[in-house]
């Protein structure tokens, strides 16, 4: 089976993100979602075949204009709601 874009993301993931798009390293995100080096790996390569980006900085910067990640916050973060990822927000922002 093959996975594209339109699937929503694990909680993991999202968490998985939300480190990656903050510039932490693979064994400081693996320290904090209790995996190993190999596993945040595993995810990440996951992550990359599934919103079909070649590297992490396309993944965050995919994951914003998806709308997983919240602009405007820091740390990045997701909004949340029962650990799935909402459908992208079609609205339009304004700056005041």
């Amino acid at each position: 089976m093959q996975s594209n874009s339109t699937t929503p993301l694990s909680e993991l993931h999202v968490k998985i993100i939300e480190s990656i798009a903050a510039g932490e390293r693979t064994l400081k995100i693996a320290g904090k979602l209790y995996l190993s080096r190999q596993g945040v790996e595993y995810h990440v390569s996951k992550l990359l075949q599934q919103l079909r980006v070649p590297n992490r900085p396309a993944l965050v910067a995919k994951a914003y204009s998806m709308g997983i990640l919240l602009p405007g916050t820091w740390p990045p973060e997701a909004p949340r709601t029962d650990g799935r990822i909402p459908p992208p927000r079609l609205e339009r922002f304004t700056v005041p």
